[in-house]
């Protein structure tokens, strides 16, 4: 059982970068609120309900602002986002831009950690220290780009994380793929569910390794989540249903209180995601955060055409 408050409530903000995992509304809104279709979804998410970063930010008493709810046309912008940004859209790849909707506006993962970075060296200042950072990304290039090239999104989400270390970003929650290859999706589109595991385990293995370099840094707290295991063992967790998509069975499915895992094939039911965000929690729990240092502000985010800001529709 988690405690009510976690001891690392002391972060000021929250910082998510991400695909449609952690996307609580940025393409949503990026597309005219047609995708993902709400309802059945909820909300503009990718799920029945809420994320693990929604339960995470309620429980550390967080709501990063959507990057798409920013007006980048005031100075300063609009509303200033005391709280952090969630920079996640739903398809984006591992990468510079989307694997799923065809639109150069929309950043990749990396596009959006880059675009951050610059934002913080264009105004002289470092990334808040006392910030939490979240990165999760690299699904979509194996569902949607190319399936059996596991270097390019190790190099891509080895990169973002080299590049919040290195515009002073000290708390970071980074995860690890679940295995792909037994997601619902994983058998439709003549997609290989053999190749799907096999590039999950190369994906996971590699992102293991750039997080152990960089955890000799003892400045850094760099928190791991194992999605792997975690999907693993749903089955122990009280999921009834680990092999099917809720929405494939209308007939059981009861969208916000299931026990199904998977809620369209790609995704995890809010459920599912609630499970996750437990798991984050105890994590932020178990590790200890390091010293602050000197905490530099909100940034002045005027610079940050540098990622091509998306107009809201």
């Amino acid at each position: 059982m988690l405690p009510t408050k976690v001891s690392a409530a002391s972060f000021d903000r929250l910082y998510v970068f991400g695909d449609s995992l952690s996307d609580m509304g940025n393409i949503y809104n990026a597309t005219g609120k047609t995708y993902p279709v709400s309802p059945p979804n909820f909300e503009g998410r990718f799920s029945d309900g809420s994320l693990w970063v929604d339960y995470v930010g309620n429980q550390l008493g967080l709501k990063p602002t959507l990057l798409t709810d920013i007006d980048f046309t005031t100075i300063p912008p609009t509303p200033i986002p005391t709280q952090g940004i969630n920079f996640a859209f739903g398809g984006s790849s591992s990468g510079l831009g989307n694997a799923v909707v065809s639109n150069p506006n929309l950043p990749g993962v990396l596009k959006q950690v880059l675009g951050f970075a610059a934002t913080v060296q264009a105004n002289n200042q470092t990334a808040d220290p006392d910030a939490l950072y979240t990165l999760w990304g690299g699904a979509n290039d194996f569902f949607f780009l190319n399936s059996e090239d596991s270097s390019t999104p190790i190099s891509n989400i080895s990169l973002a994380l080299n590049t919040l270390v290195g515009v002073g970003a000290k708390n970071i929650l980074v995860f690890n793929l679940p295995d792909l290859g037994q997601l619902p999706a994983a058998k439709i589109n003549n997609r290989n569910p053999t190749t799907l595991s096999k590039s999950t385990n190369e994906f996971n293995l590699g992102l293991a390794e750039t997080v152990s370099a960089l955890s000799q840094n003892q400045n850094l707290n760099i928190i791991s989540i194992d999605t792997y295991s975690l999907f693993n063992q749903a089955s122990t967790l009280g999921f009834t249903n680990v092999t099917e998509s809720c929405l494939s069975r209308p007939d059981i499915c009861n969208p916000g209180n299931n026990k199904f895992l998977i809620w369209d094939g790609f995704h995890p039911t809010t459920s599912g995601h609630k499970v996750i965000a437990d798991t984050v929690l105890a994590a932020i729990e178990a590790k200890s955060v390091p010293e602050p240092s000197i905490n530099l502000g909100i940034l002045a985010l005027g610079a940050f055409g540098a990622i091509g800001m998306l107009k809201r529709q």
